[in-house]
């Protein structure tokens, strides 16, 4: 239910942990934006135009993650909330339209739909907080609207230019990134203080793990819809099991132990988790997406040999994913689960050969290795257990 008026912008802290309805709309825009990106990635042939698709999946993401620490921070139920996760709707459906072809027009279609996302949402809080006269909000809104106007520059530069696109959009990504981890130092403001991420609630984490495990299932989805236009033979559907085989596997290795891990982090370090979980979770997306992409590849040839860039994105999108969901335990836990971890050598190990393989073949030999990770013991590995000693921060 939405709520008359503005009053109360700023999350309670013993308010209704649980996404809405909107939120959860909002994640499956997302995820769709997802999907185009994936099917984008399989379908490029060379390195520098994979790296470019990486960078637009990163401001994708960077959008959901700001929007949904926005909806962490204040209240989700309020008016001027929705309309700032319409208004990021609005902005990935502009993303992903813009993806399949980065013209110069279509490049300023994505930068004005990233931008435009970022500095409206700054906006809207700013002045509504302003109202409110809520001071530290504001400030904290105040910060965000800064640095995204700052990065906003190169954004829209780079649209505009065509040569040196890709590096001045590097830069801009960079400043959104690096800004978010040193916490928006602003001028006469200074930085978010420390506080404002120790009062993070269980929503932010059930936010990440819902959408983790919604862009899982474009690992599914896009083999699924190549086999639909396909001719339907043993080899695409075995290829299509071992696509639904790797999901399950990689939806298990996220989920094991994380309620605990997170749990556990929030009382002994509280705040930490938030501010590293968009840079892990990022990682973690890009090994779905690789993942995504191969399979879309592999359904529609699963016979014949692997090309390298196949072998790539078969092996190196699973392995990204458990790399990324590794460094999270270990940022958290300072304990990683070596053993479990070791399993993904083994497509590793065959990689010299695999290129002579079809490409359904290394598909089995990567869910065989995730298979491994999940089942190996599990004893004196566990990324955590209850009344761990968490890592303290340095100094």
């Amino acid at each position: 239910m939405t709520t008359g008026g503005t009053r109360a912008l700023v999350r309670r802290l013993d308010g209704s942990t649980r996404a809405t309805l909107l939120e959860l709309l909002f994640d499956v825009v997302f995820v769709a934006a997802l999907a185009q990106t994936s099917k984008l990635l399989a379908d490029q042939e060379s390195w520098a135009r994979s790296a470019a698709v990486l960078l637009m999946l990163t401001a994708i993401w960077w959008t959901w993650s700001v929007t949904s620490t926005t909806t962490e921070f204040y209240d989700p139920q309020q008016r001027p909330i929705q309309a700032i996760l319409m208004i990021a709707m609005v902005g990935s459906v502009g993303m992903a339209a813009s993806l399949p072809m980065i013209t110069t027009r279509q490049a300023i279609a994505f930068a004005l739909a990233y931008v435009g996302t970022h500095v409206a949402r700054g906006i809207v809080l700013v002045s509504t907080l302003y109202r409110q006269r809520h001071r530290s909000a504001m400030a904290r809104a105040s910060r965000f609207l800064f640095w995204f106007l700052v990065s906003g520059v190169p954004w829209i530069i780079g649209a505009l230019a065509d040569s040196a696109r890709w590096w001045i959009w590097i830069i801009a990504i960079a400043i959104d990134l690096i800004s978010a981890a040193a916490r928006y130092p602003t001028p006469w403001l200074g930085r978010v203080p420390l506080d404002q991420y120790d009062r993070t609630t269980a929503h932010l984490g059930e936010r990440y793990q819902q959408f983790v495990i919604l862009a899982l299932g474009d690992i599914i989805l896009v083999p699924t819809l190549e086999v639909s236009r396909s001719e339907f033979d043993h080899l695409r559907v075995t290829a299509l099991l071992c696509a639904f085989a790797i999901m399950l596997l990689l939806w298990q290795i996220y989920v094991y132990r994380a309620g605990e891990l997170r749990e556990t982090a929030s009382v002994s370090m509280p705040g930490r988790s938030s501010r590293i979980a968009p840079y892990t979770h990022l990682v973690l997306l890009v090994g779905v997406l690789v993942t995504a992409a191969s399979f879309d590849l592999v359904v529609d040839r699963p016979t014949g040999t692997t090309p390298v860039r196949w072998l790539m994105l078969i092996i190196g999108g699973p392995l990204v994913f458990v790399l990324g969901r590794a460094v999270f335990a270990y940022l958290l836990s300072a304990r990683v689960p070596w053993r479990r971890v070791a399993s993904q050598l083994l497509p590793l190990l065959v990689l010299p050969w695999a290129g002579g393989w079809p490409p359904v073949l290394v598909t089995a030999i990567v869910a065989l290795a995730l298979a491994g990770h999940v089942l190996a013991p599990r004893g004196g590995s566990r990324e955590t257990t209850r009344g761990l000693r968490l890592r303290r921060p340095a100094g």
